[in-house]
């Protein structure tokens, strides 16, 4: 990785209830590197994974992440402010990807299916935070 590993040209920032059970469950369901410099709770602190090398995914605790937002209140947990995409090679692969965030306890929103506009399927984070993984769109 380049020099600054940390440094990304865009970055997606979710508020989460619990560093440790974010950190595992980023890496085992989506196999995300997390990156940084290690914080006393052996996590790197700020909890920040590599998605590509033009974007991070930042997990901020929520009590953290209502100081940044100040007089904008955090989303209740199970209400939908964005969907996180992520491409997948193929039909096979969406399954593989979403059958692996199942395991480690995602809730699957909606099964891999064939949709007019791709193969895709959407399951939510232990935080409640929408990912739709599908195959590319030509």
């Amino acid at each position: 990785m380049a020099e600054n590993e940390t440094y990304a040209a865009a970055s997606v920032a979710l508020p989460i209830a619990d560093r440790r059970r974010s950190h595992d469950f980023y890496a085992a369901a989506l196999g995300l590197e997390a990156v940084g410099p290690i914080a006393s709770d052996g996590l790197p602190e700020p909890l920040m994974f590599v998605v590509n090398g033009n974007l991070r995914l930042v997990l901020i605790p929520t009590g953290g992440f209502k100081y940044v937002l100040g007089a904008r209140g955090v989303a209740e947990p199970g209400v939908a402010e964005c969907l996180l995409r992520v491409g997948q090679e193929s039909d096979d692969a969406v399954r593989a990807l979403v059958e692996r965030a199942r395991a480690v306890g995602a809730d699957v929103v909606s099964e891999p299916t064939q949709q007019p506009w791709g193969f895709e399927s959407m399951f939510a984070d232990p935080d409640g935070h929408l990912w739709v993984i599908a195959t590319h769109v030509e």
